[in-house]
């Protein structure tokens, strides 16, 4: 029977179109939003309701003036950069940041997930004060972080980084939790059968059922360390990274207006590579955990 061949790589390319796309109509979408406020005096057609946002060059830059930007040079310390690669050493700091947080985030969400199953105490006790801790608002509690720990000679970067394991650490926790509790009775009383020892039941059965539940939370999880770490960025007025970026170009916003939009785009850029990162890490885990299902089906 003849098989239609599978080009390797087309999925990526799917996907790369579908960025390129969407983009493109995002961009289309600003100009045409921001062309139709030009003839109509920022009011929808035919109407006398006024558009909710002004289309003037101020508020909403055209999108080549955006990106034309990003080639202009701008002062970074006593050098001067162009604005492009002033983002880029920006991002990779507030990346950093974000690596950290979702590093710490993963392992006491993981943590507290397998405490929770561990001993079922610890999810009636915890789990109620896991969601309560999401209702803290960030902006308040990034301040407190940072004084705390410069208070105790903790490093900047730490501090913002602990600022996005808050964020990081929810979803981790839920979804785990979840995974870990979802193989089949059955299952669990086939390895009761065999005497195996919790340990090994967590191992061979609920982390691997885990996966479905885990990676989209990583996801999630993965964008909130770039948010918290630019929220951290912004609330203590650090001296660098995109928060810092943003909160500057904010400042001048009447003078240059692109430069905001740019640094925005850039944080945006950067939530879209983490994310990436870890879609690429659960296509690679889930190939191979089908490779070895399927060498064991053959074995067997």
């Amino acid at each position: 029977m003849w098989r239609r061949p599978v080009v390797k790589g087309g999925r990526t390319l799917r996907v790369v179109v579908t960025t390129i796309v969407a983009l493109l109509l995002v961009v289309a979408l600003w100009e045409g939003y921001k062309w139709m406020g030009g003839q109509t005096d920022d009011h929808w057609p035919g109407t006398s309701i006024e558009l909710p946002t002004s289309t003037d060059d101020l508020t909403m830059p055209h999108a080549t003036d955006i990106a034309g930007e990003l080639f202009e040079e701008v002062r970074d310390g006593r050098a001067r950069l162009p604005l492009y690669l002033f983002l880029l050493k920006k991002g990779w700091y507030t990346f950093q940041e974000a690596a950290i947080g979702f590093s710490f985030g993963l392992a006491i969400g993981l943590g507290l997930a397998i405490l929770m199953l561990r001993w079922r105490v610890a999810e009636r006790g915890l789990l109620p004060w896991i969601n309560v801790s999401q209702t803290v608002p960030l902006i308040a509690l990034a301040p407190i972080i940072v004084t705390w720990g410069r208070l105790n000679d903790i490093p900047d970067i730490l501090s913002i980084s602990l600022i996005a394991t808050y964020l990081t650490f929810f979803p981790v926790a839920v979804s785990a939790l979840r995974g870990l509790q979802s193989p089949d009775t059955a299952h669990l009383e086939l390895m009761r059968s065999y005497a195996a020892p919790w340990r090994t039941t967590l191992f061979k059965l609920r982390l691997p059922a885990a996966r479905a539940y885990l990676f989209p939370a990583l996801k999630l999880a993965a964008t909130l360390s770039v948010v918290g770490a630019i929220v951290g960025e912004i609330s203590i007025g650090t001296k660098t990274g995109l928060g810092r970026a943003i909160l500057e170009y904010a400042q001048r916003y009447a003078v240059s207006p692109e430069r905001l939009y740019a640094s925005v785009v850039g944080a945006a850029i950067l939530g879209l590579s983490v994310f990436g990162m870890v879609n690429l890490a659960e296509r690679l885990v889930m190939k191979r955990t089908e490779g070895v299902e399927r060498a064991d089906r053959v074995a067997a």
